[in-house]
Parts: structure tokens; sequence; C-alpha cells
């Protein structure tokens, strides 16, 4: 593989992730896997500050994803287009994946030092903390048959669900059971039983639209489950799949909200653009964000409809979404807090400096938080989001005491 493609593969990786290959010139691209945070900074006025009000096991991380190259039988498969040199975008985009997971230099073990990682991050948060791990479903086509050859990567239920039980003071688990399978109210009712918390998706990788009448018997178990959906929304760029990228509308999910089903909107649809379907099928392409806004603003879905704080402060999300985010306190009730990791880990993805020029972050905060993600991504990423601000407000503490959300009424 020549230079020149390995930087073009640089740049496109970075871009597909949302950094930006430009970002890439300008600072450190690696992360360096530190170990333990220095005492200087873990006792710094700015990390202590931020679990003021927070009670440490009401705090789950409601958005984490596993993440390997399926050695050492984890059961998790990639496509084989992100080991080839022939595709420098889709190979380098794995590098920064399992670089940001620690896991790059574990030849033979990647998927077992991807989890240990997690483990000792879990391990420097206050005792209490835990992270919800994602399963990933593969792509499948119309007739509910997979497609492995458009799936980026797919992490079975199994995997997470074995995960979570081998570590129970740091992890829990989400399912994902794409709605076409033949068996996909079994396998759904199979997961409640085995301690799903809830059921993740990713419609345009997954193949899924989630307006079909072909979801709803899939719906209807979920509300009589009482599994939350936790689902993406607006533009996505990290994952690859099936296409269709309409069905990541955040109109599409309209349908499961009148099923009775609670839905998370992942990243609260905070990137791209999508037609307005209430002015019909092809109307004006409109910030995704502001779709999600008008379902939120719906009384009907107040007790339905929730957003995630994923990914907000990645460097392609405008600054204005997360003024917007931050000012819209009451919206705090129905955001729950998630880091979206492994991104946190990619050092190119989020600029605290660029947030502080912004005056969304405390100036002081920016070495702190610097040093820290090299060490924690995971509590990096906490603490950066308790420090934002717009004007006198901050997000509120409740988005951070997640815990309840996932109780389910129906056990």
């Amino acid at each position: 593989m020549n230079r020149r493609r390995f930087l073009t593969g640089l740049g496109a990786g970075a871009a597909l992730l949302g950094g930006g290959g430009a970002a890439l010139a300008r600072q450190r691209v690696w992360n360096p896997c530190r170990a333990s945070v220095p005492p200087a900074i873990a006792d710094h006025d700015i990390v202590r500050a931020a679990w003021d009000g927070i009670d440490p096991a009401q705090l789950w991380d409601a958005h984490a994803h596993l993440a390997g190259i399926g050695d050492g039988a984890s059961g998790i498969r990639i496509n084989p287009r992100m080991l080839s040199l022939l595709h420098p975008a889709e190979y380098v985009q794995r590098l920064f994946y399992l670089n940001a997971g620690c896991a790059h230099q574990a030849p033979g073990r990647v998927d077992q030092s991807y989890v240990e990682r997690l483990h000792n991050l879990a391990d420097g948060m206050a005792p209490g903390f835990k992270l919800l791990l994602f399963a990933f479903e593969q792509a499948h086509d119309a007739d509910g048959r997979p497609r492995p050859e458009l799936t980026a990567f797919h992490v079975p239920d199994a995997t997470a669900r074995d995960v979570a039980r081998a570590h129970p003071a740091y992890f829990e688990w989400a399912c994902s059971i794409h709605p076409l399978r033949e068996d996909c109210v079994e396998a759904l009712e199979a997961a409640a039983k085995d301690g799903a918390r809830a059921v993740k998706w990713l419609p345009p990788a997954m193949g899924i639209d989630p307006a079909s009448p072909a979801c709803d018997r899939f719906y209807a178990a979920l509300a009589r489950l009482d599994l939350p959906l936790i689902t993406h929304a607006g533009e996505e760029k990290a994952v690859a799949g099936a296409g269709h990228p309409e069905w990541g509308n955040p109109l599409r999910l309209r349908r499961a909200l009148e099923h009775g089903v609670r839905v998370v909107v992942a990243h609260c649809a905070s990137l791209g653009e999508d037609a307005d379907e209430d002015r019909g099928r092809h109307g004006p392409k409109v910030p995704s964000i502001d779709l999600f806004a008008r379902l939120m603003d719906e009384p009907r879905f107040a007790g339905r409809l929730f957003g995630d704080i994923s990914a907000i402060t990645l460097r392609n999300r405008r600054l204005a979404v997360i003024r917007r985010l931050v000012e819209r306190d009451d919206w705090h009730p129905r955001l729950l807090f998630g880091t979206d990791y492994p991104l946190p880990g990619i050092l190119p993805l989020v600029s605290p400096a660029r947030l502080a020029a912004d005056d969304l972050l405390p100036a002081a905060a920016v070495p702190v938080l610097e040093t820290l993600r090299e060490h924690n991504p995971l509590l990096f990423d906490f603490v950066l989001k308790r420090q934002l601000r717009a004007g006198d407000r901050r997000l509120a503490a409740s988005v951070f005491a997640t815990r309840p959300f996932f109780d389910r009424k129906t056990a």
C-alpha cells in the first residue's frame, strides 16, 4: 500500500467518523491509551465538581458499543473490507475504533482486550457507575434474511449478554433484533428474560424502515415487555450498511411511539438533514434535530419520546445544536447521558478548545479535559458534559440519573 493511498485513507476514515481529515494535520491523532488518571487531574476541582449532585449508582452510560474483530470466539464479526488495505477508508476506520478502545496492539486477543479496557475505565469512575453495552444486529433484507455482505459489523446478543454477566458490577446490556426476522418476537422475549435493558437499532445500516407496518408486531412486543428502543436518527457517518438514509428520519419513529413504545433517539438526531415528511414524502430538507424537536413538543409523546446526549460534542455537530440542548431545560427530564464509546477515545473528534472558544465550556476546563481524555475517555465525556453551559444554563443533574429509565414496569 503506497503512502498516498494510506494518507488518503487516513483522512477519509476520519471524515467517515465525523472528525474531518483536516483535523488530523493539526493535533495528535492516536489515543496514547495511558493508564490511571494522574492524581493532580483526578483530584482537580473541575473533576470533583462534576460529581456534585450526582449519585454514581444512578449513572449509567446509556450508549456504549462493544467492538472487536471476532478473535477469541467472541462471536463478533466485521466486514472483510475493514481488514483490507484495498479499502483504505474502512481499514483506517477500523484502526481508529480499535485504537480508541485501546485494543489495537493485542493480536489474537483484540476482543478480550477491548472489554478489559472498558472494565478498567469503568473502574476509574465513581463506584456504582455502569455502562449499557450494545449488541448490534446485522443487516437484513425485506424478507427478513440476513445480509452479511452489507453489514459493517455484527455483535450478537449472546456476546453482549455474556460480557455483562461476567462483569455485573460494571455492565448492563442491550439486545439488537431486526423486526423483520421471523423469530423477532421470540428473540425479544428471550433477551428480556436474559436481562436485556433495551433494544438498539441503527435503521439505515440494518435495513429497517421504522415506519413500516411490518414492524408492528415487534412494536407490540416492545410495548408489552416495556423495553425501550434506542435508535439512531439523522445522518449516520460512523457505520455503513444497507443504505436507505431516509429511514433515519426522526418522523418515521412516530409509528413506534403510537404503539406505546418508549423511544430514545440517539444523539437527539443532532446531525444532518431529513425530508419534512409532514409536508409530503419528498418534503423540503430540514435539520434532523428540528424534526426531533417537533416530536418532543407533541404532548402525546411526553412520556414516550426521549433523547440521549451521546456524540453531541463531536466536531461535526454545529455548536448551535449543543447550545440548544442545554437551553431546552424543559427537555432535560427526557434526556439521557451516553458517551457513544469508543468515540470519545478518538482524539480528533472532540475539541474542548473549540467549545471553550464559543463559551460553551470554561477555558480553565480545557487543559484538564485534554489530559483526562488520554487516560479515561469515559470520565472525560462525563466531566465535559457536566461542564457544558449556555449562558447561566447547564444540563440538569437529572440527565445523568439514567438508571431508573431502564427499570421495566413489566418484569
